[in-house]
């Protein structure tokens, strides 16, 4: 990355020599200097672009480069140290962080929240591709935790300037936040995908009543109908039943939703609508968290085909499953965002 910056920079030396070349020898002709002042313009502007195209083309490699600027080690008592380089807030002025392997996410991303702050960082933008804790939105049962508030809390409090992700479990979760947060959606993706299937019947399915709008905003875009499942729980990842609201048949159902855990829920709602007599039934979900017996619930499935972004790592490989790359448009929205331009442009119109 830094030798094809300093190539960069050295082309765009020698460029700028050129162009004092050509002033100096326009000085005499005012006609054309306005012209000239237009082109240095919009050579700085191409200049801005490639370089940020380099530094942000593809966030899967995020990891690697913050490995190697980001010192960190456990004490034996499990304690964790952390350490940023001197040189890290010249290169960028980000933390690209995913909470979805438990608590330890969750204290590196605060300790690195507070280190940058304490470094004199200007701002620390935090991208969460999946806010881990965001089903816990609302205190739907006695004496139990508001989550996806509280980890707003701690964002806020340990120092962060804005936050980034994607397909929150519920909209209202933007809310809980004091700072700006931009929450891209996943359909900017998955729409490109679904219009290429070239589906005749094509129809959106919901898995829940939660997720309705979600599906709505597909079906007005492709102008066709939708349906709900409406499910019933026992207890936490465990679905009693699951009923079909609206017709599916000899229809090409894709059932949407935001994050696919142990799988029960889609897998339950597939079989009831082949039962129905749809033609075929897929899923598309943004999150694939796939806990627990997930493996087994999506072999025992109608789905043809399970289709996931890479916001989190896949822990379960399955020829089912086809995985979209969402780093172009987290990169798209970082660049906005660098820029200070509005981040309209990166969602499906509707």
């Amino acid at each position: 990355l830094r030798d094809k910056q300093n190539k960069l920079s050295n082309n765009s030396l020698i460029t700028i020599i050129t162009i004092l070349q050509m002033f100096l020898k326009l000085l005499n002709d005012p006609k054309k200097i306005s012209f000239l002042i237009i082109l240095i313009f919009a050579l700085t502007r191409v200049f801005t672009y490639f370089v940020l195209e380099i530094r942000l083309s593809d966030i899967s490699y995020g990891y690697h480069l913050l490995d190697k600027d980001l010192l960190n080690h456990y004490f034996f008592s499990s304690l964790l140290y952390l350490h940023f380089q001197p040189y890290l807030w010249n290169i960028f002025n980000g933390i690209i962080v995913n909470i979805f392997d438990g608590n330890v996410n969750l204290i590196e991303l605060f300790l690195m929240i507070d280190a940058a702050k304490r470094a004199s960082a200007k701002h620390v933008n935090v991208v969460i591709p999946y806010y881990g804790y965001a089903r816990q939105d609302r205190k739907d049962k006695p004496r139990i935790a508001v989550s996806a508030k509280l980890m707003a809390n701690l964002l806020t409090a340990s120092g962060a300037s804005r936050v980034v992700s994607c397909d929150l479990h519920a909209g209202q979760i933007q809310g809980f936040f004091d700072i700006p947060l931009d929450h891209l959606n996943g359909s900017s993706v998955f729409v490109p995908y679904v219009k290429k299937l070239n589906l005749e019947n094509v129809i959106f399915a919901s898995p829940d009543a939660g997720g309705t709008e979600r599906v709505r905003d597909y079906a007005k875009y492709f102008d066709c109908e939708f349906v709900i499942c409406d499910k019933t729980r026992e207890k936490a990842n465990e679905v009693k039943s699951v009923e079909v609201i609206g017709e599916v048949k000899d229809k090409d159902v894709i059932i949407v939703d935001d994050l696919i855990d142990t799988g029960g829920t889609i897998a339950m709602a597939s079989n009831v609508i082949m039962d129905k007599g749809a033609k075929s039934v897929r899923a598309i979900i943004t999150h694939p968290v796939l806990s627990g017996n997930a493996e087994e619930n999506l072999e025992n499935s109608s789905l043809i085909e399970l289709v996931v972004t890479d916001s989190i790592p896949l822990n379960i490989r399955n020829k089912k499953i086809k995985v979209l790359s969402i780093a172009g448009l987290f990169a798209k929205a970082i660049r906005k965002i660098h820029e200070n331009e509005s981040t309209s442009s990166l969602f499906i119109n509707r």
